[in-house]
């Protein structure tokens, strides 16, 4: 349920309409707008909504109560009509008019790999760094990560740069260290279903970067970002990143559609990952084209000195160079789609 409060509701009207939703047992949700102020009412789908539907619409500065008929709630278009930014270290804005371009190697390996792409991104036009510290893997014998002597890396990286950092997260138990090292938690594809981390993570005000789960259809991947949004935490991003089909001839397939979908039901930012789509460098520049033709936010793109040597991904990383060359053909791109760099 949303309570829609009248435009010029005062806030004592407001803290009323709250405290009467937490006294029928749910939790409220306030998101202003600029003439209006709506209040979400999440709770136990199986309580009685019918006291809601009865009671509220009667207090002072109340304009109607309207259902949210989505399983997810909070993540839908009905709660937040305006599409949702993010402030990234109150520097960068994902879901802005500026593009989040987001680069760097899959897996920090080392101090001085980490410095050379982190330079060579950011002269590239990214405006985030990302770098693996932890990594999940298929097999238990491939490399794993540095862990927190990774993050450290990341952390120095940042002070020399000025670019936020990104790192993916594996353990619930992990949230307060990684908060501590990096501007944005990412969950990746194997745990986007892993609703434990996802809570744990809602608790903390931490920006969520969530990736799709190979598997994963749009209405259960909304869901997930609903158990970060539903814990208190409303800087959740969506990464496309493929999906698992019969198709053998990329790593994955990329799921373009998923686009324009989540632009109409949800409000959060959704950016694409052709890297991982595609698993073969020489189709990542054409995919991250067509990513923002399709209205992406924003960019995560694989970028190693040295791919042939590098400890994961290196078949889908760009080069410096190739990484600079196409950032200047997605200029073009973006301006079509009314967006910049």
């Amino acid at each position: 349920m949303i309570v829609v409060m009248k435009a010029g509701a005062t806030n004592e009207e407001i803290d009323q309409v709250v405290a009467r939703v937490e006294e029928l047992g749910y939790r409220a949700h306030l998101i202003r707008g600029v003439e209006r102020t709506v209040v979400g009412c999440v709770g136990d789908e199986r309580q009685d909504k019918s006291i809601i539907t009865e009671t509220l619409p009667a207090l002072a500065g109340v304009e109607r109560v309207m259902p949210i008929l989505e399983p997810y709630k909070l993540a839908s278009r009905q709660f937040r009509a305006e599409p949702s930014e993010i402030r990234i270290n109150g520097e960068v804005t994902i879901g802005g008019k500026r593009l989040a371009i987001i680069a760097g190697p899959c897996s920090v390996e080392g101090e001085e790999q980490l410095l050379e792409v982190a330079r060579a991104v950011k002269e590239g036009g990214a405006n985030i760094l990302r770098g693996g510290a932890f990594k999940p893997r298929t097999s238990p014998y491939a490399f794993q990560g540095l862990e927190v002597e990774g993050l450290k890396f990341l952390a120095r990286a940042r002070e020399l740069t000025g670019l936020p950092i990104v790192t993916e997260i594996m353990d619930p138990y992990d949230v307060d260290v990684l908060s501590e090292y990096s501007d944005i938690i990412q969950v990746g594809a194997r745990n986007v279903q892993n609703f434990a981390l996802l809570k744990r993570l809602g608790k903390s005000k931490r920006p969520v970067l969530l990736k799709r789960g190979m598997a994963t259809t749009i209405k259960e991947w909304l869901q997930s970002a609903e158990y970060i949004l539903s814990e208190g935490n409303p800087n959740v991003i969506l990464c496309e990143r493929g999906i698992r089909t019969f198709e053998t001839a990329t790593r994955n397939t990329l799921d373009l559609n998923a686009v324009p979908v989540l632009k109409e039901k949800t409000h959060l930012p959704v950016i694409v990952d052709p890297s991982h789509a595609t698993g073969v460098w020489r189709y990542v520049t054409p995919m991250a084209y067509a990513g923002i033709a399709a209205g992406a936010d924003g960019l995560m793109i694989e970028v190693h000195p040295h791919p042939d040597k590098a400890w994961s991904d290196g078949a889908q990383s760009l080069k410096p160079k190739k990484f600079q060359q196409m950032m200047i053909g997605l200029k073009a791109f973006a301006e079509a789609a009314g967006r910049t760099l």
